[in-house]
């Protein structure tokens, strides 16, 4: 195969999807199967053109769906040919219709060749009747228009007919990745043995040991190059978790938009992008889409990356000039894209010659073996874990599709290691359905000084917690007059009532709410929940304001309290601050302020008395 031709195939296959013309006989339909036609045995001049529009047209196949020998002029003739429908008009401009034509004539020329089986001389005839009739100006004229345009469509598909021919009679070997090495390929090598990549490439093709025997058979059942089972090292690192800043997921790093073309399905249980075996479907499905638009391999990867669209309209931006040397092509798309398919290349050298590169050693992980097990009930894969007496992190890993590690609420097929398929049976009775938890979110105005240790510890969470919540990417100073949304330890919904000591039921007391305080804290002070408070005090919200009196239900009321220790008293030194006062005593400002009654304005003086808990 000649880069001349790749460079070809692939800007005439641009240009017939974006021109938009119609359909003519024999153009399969897309998903069917591809079946060239044979060379129109005489073209002639047709009447009138009937359409009076062009309608858009997929692309065509690159080559035929099932390899087959022989000479073009032993192929059987369509089911109806494809003519040059173009009319001789003397009313029409002389120039513009002589060219076209010479061009039928061309055409003409070019089947007779390909039915003698010089395919060099058919395919370079075509390609002079495509360069002539881009010089026709047909101006205002919208038939010769039309009849430019099917005759450019005719032209380009029968270049297509002639190469998928050639490929197949000859080589046969449709599915062929070229296995280049230039200078784009070398850097890549080189990054991947010798340079900063190596180690990422190393953990990669070791995990690489757990997928790829099912990536690979199924290849091979879809008739596709099993070379592109290494395609998820350079897209994902082989990891089913893998997320792009673009929001790619999964070993083949499918967005959300391409993963629902590919019936790659995701709710607030399951994203189908992360189970390796769905994806690899989808995968192949894509790469199948793709290789019937673009029929060649380095393309059809260059699209994988960026898009379909974005290779098309650089192709087409080629017009009849192709590019010198094909490699050209990736050079101007992003340069991630530019990167991708030399990346790809090196790695099938690297996994070719592991001895060369010094990475004969490293040694891929065992497939990841499962059998299947219907689980009827909603539930936590950790609390199955434990009751069957499983690995939590190979459960884990064998239902990546699993975003938050529980199953959905109709029941699923669980996948569990060999053997473990029977004890999780018997044993479904003993695991306890999943009781959904709720995060009660409060709305804190920041008061000067306050830090997100301080705010982390008065709320029962965790700075990581409230720095996620409100998008904060550096632990620093917090902004005084800011309002941050602070999640609260997890509540279960509807929990049960704990019964007060020594009586079957719990007792009310009326809390009146201090300075700093939040129904979080109450809660946990009176061991109840936030929800019962809400539910006693029919509170819509988690807001609460000082002076407030709340009806609060509580089972620690019933029991004997430990006497209070004595309280500390602190005297006021000339230069104190409140601040520095409660760092002193590790306590929060806040803390400092509810126990005295104060104010962050508040103003003390040396003598003071300040109470410290």
């Amino acid at each position: 195969m000649h880069l001349h031709e790749i460079r070809r195939m692939a800007a005439l296959l641009g240009l017939m999807v974006m021109m938009g013309c119609s359909h003519t006989a024999g153009e399969r339909a897309p998903g069917t199967a591809a079946t060239p036609s044979a060379p129109v045995s005489a073209v002639t001049p047709a009447p009138a053109l009937r359409k009076t529009a062009p309608a858009p047209v997929p692309p065509p196949a690159a080559s035929p769906a099932a390899p087959r020998t022989g000479s073009p002029s032993a192929l059987p003739p369509a089911s109806g040919e494809e003519e040059c429908e173009i009319e001789e008009d003397a009313d029409k401009p002389d120039g513009a219709q002589g060219a076209l034509n010479e061009a039928l004539a061309m055409c003409r020329k070019a089947q007779r060749l390909w039915q003698a089986g010089d395919l060099e001389q058919a395919i370079g005839l075509l390609d002079e009747a495509y360069a002539l009739i881009l010089e026709v100006d047909p101006g205002s004229d919208a038939l010769l228009s039309q009849e430019k345009d099917d005759l450019r469509y005719t032209i380009s598909k029968r270049i297509l007919e002639i190469y998928s021919s050639r490929r197949v009679a000859v080589n046969g070997e449709r599915n062929a990745i070229p296995l280049i090495q230039n200078a784009h390929v070398q850097a890549e090598i080189d990054s991947f043995t010798i340079g900063r990549e190596r180690d990422f490439f190393m953990e990669a093709y070791r995990r690489s040991g757990k997928y790829r025997p099912k990536i690979e058979a199924a290849l091979k059942e879809a008739g596709l190059p099993v070379e592109l089972a290494w395609l998820p090292l350079i897209e994902s690192g082989y990891k089913v978790q893998a997320l792009s800043s673009a929001r790619a997921l999964g070993l083949w790093q499918f967005i959300p938009s391409t993963g629902y073309r590919y019936n790659l399905n995701r709710d607030g249980f399951i994203d189908e992008r992360m189970d390796p075996e769905k994806a690899t479907r989808a995968a192949i499905d894509y790469l199948k889409e793709l290789h019937e638009m673009f029929g060649d391999w380095s393309t059809v990867l260059a699209a994988y990356n960026c898009g379909e669209n974005r290779v098309m309209r650089t192709i087409q931006s080629q017009n009849i000039n192709y590019l010198d040397d094909f490699w050209d092509l990736y050079e101007r798309l992003p340069r991630e894209t530019a990167r991708y398919v030399p990346r790809f290349l090196a790695t099938l050298h690297i996994v070719g010659s592991l001895e060369r590169y010094g990475l004969d050693a490293v040694a891929p992980e065992p497939e990841l073996a499962y059998e299947t097990v219907t689980v009827p009930k909603q539930a936590d894969l950790r609390s199955i874990a434990q009751v069957a007496g499983i690995d939590p992190a190979l459960l884990r890993e064998l239902n990546a599709e699993l975003r938050l590690g529980v199953l959905p609420e109709n029941g699923y097929d669980l996948r569990v290691p060999p053997g473990a398929a029977e004890q999780v049976s018997a044993r479904i009775e003993e695991i306890p359905s999943y009781r959904p938890r709720r995060v009660q979110v409060v709305h804190h105005r920041v008061r000067r000084g306050e830090t997100l240790a301080g705010l982390s510890r008065r709320y029962g969470t965790d700075a990581k917690t409230i720095m996620q919540a409100n998008n904060l990417r550096t632990p620093g100073p917090l902004t005084a007059g800011r309002t941050l949304r602070i999640p609260m330890a997890d509540c279960p919904v509807d929990p049960p009532p704990a019964a007060a000591a020594g009586t079957g039921r719990r007792a009310t007391v009326e809390h009146v709410v201090r300075r700093g305080d939040s129904l979080y804290n109450i809660a946990q002070r009176y061991n109840t929940s936030v929800q019962e408070i809400q539910r006693l005090n029919q509170l819509k919200g988690t807001g609460i304001s000082i002076g407030q009196r709340l009806t609060v239900s509580s089972a620690a009321a019933q029991r004997p309290q430990p006497p209070k220790s004595k309280p500390t008293v602190y005297s006021v030194r000339p230069g104190d601050t409140l601040h520095g006062i409660a760092k002193d005593h590790n306590m929060s400002l806040d803390q400092l302020l509810a126990i005295n009654k104060l104010t962050p304005r508040s103003r003390i003086v040396p003598g003071q008395k300040i109470t410290l808990e």
